[in-house]
């Protein structure tokens, strides 16, 4: 088959791979922004041992994702507000689990949002990075017996990383916040953002004390999935 007189084969060899991969993660941010709608459906003062925050909920009208959000500062968020994107780890977060940081960072995070100017903690329910949580404990099960955590979820039929941050994105867009300074150890969660629209003018490192019990885990979310730690 040719085109315009290119033979297919060599139209395939005009683009380069890397050029094609990053076309197709464009056509894919735009399915995920098809796929986005928030509402901001309450707000109301939140007083924490951190300090004063506004809270905000919010709900995809698509697939009626939710999220909790916390705002430090007046919208539009437009001085380069710090920001954390906290997946929801009821085990780390609720019940103090040593097996991961999660909470540790939680803590971090609004410690360090109380004390900026401008600040959001966005509090993402997607549960065992994206895999929920009766299947992240299915998951623990198979840690117990020497799986890794990623390698747990690729073995219940999951991606190593099932979260997107296309509802994220477009609720710092709703605050006014189109550059922040993110706190994360992720380079997936800038990369996610950046797809969206959200400048990432800073990278804020959030590396807290950790128990023995997780060093593995830490070590594999480092070896396999590129966090910097």
């Amino acid at each position: 088959m040719e085109r315009a007189g290119v033979p297919e084969r060599r139209l395939q060899q005009v683009v380069h791979p890397a050029r094609k991969a990053l076309i197709l993660h464009g056509i894919l941010a735009a399915m995920r922004r098809a796929l986005v709608d928030p509402t901001r459906v309450a707000r109301a003062s939140f007083p924490s041992r951190f300090g004063e925050f506004e809270l905000y909920g919010f709900e995809n009208e698509v697939d009626q994702e939710e999220a909790a959000v916390l705002v430090k500062g007046t919208p539009p968020l437009d001085r380069d507000p710090v920001v954390r994107i906290h997946s929801q780890c009821l085990t780390g977060d609720t019940f103090h689990s040593l097996r991961c940081d999660c909470g540790d960072q939680l803590e971090e995070a609004l410690q360090r949002i109380a004390e900026a100017d401008q600040g959001v903690l966005i509090y993402q329910a997607q549960e065992g990075r994206g895999i929920g949580l009766v299947n992240k404990i299915r998951a623990y099960e198979l840690q117990d017996q020497g799986v890794d955590t990623v390698d747990a979820n690729l073995q219940l039929g999951f991606e190593a990383d099932e979260r997107s941050y296309s509802f994220c994105a477009e609720i710092l867009k709703y605050l006014g916040a189109l550059r922040v300074r993110l706190m994360s150890n992720n380079p997936e969660k800038i990369r996610g953002l950046e797809a969206e629209g959200i400048r990432v003018v800073e990278r804020v490192p959030l590396v807290v004390q950790h128990s023995p019990y997780c060093r593995d885990y830490l070590r594999t979310k480092k070896e396999k999935l590129g966090h910097l730690l």
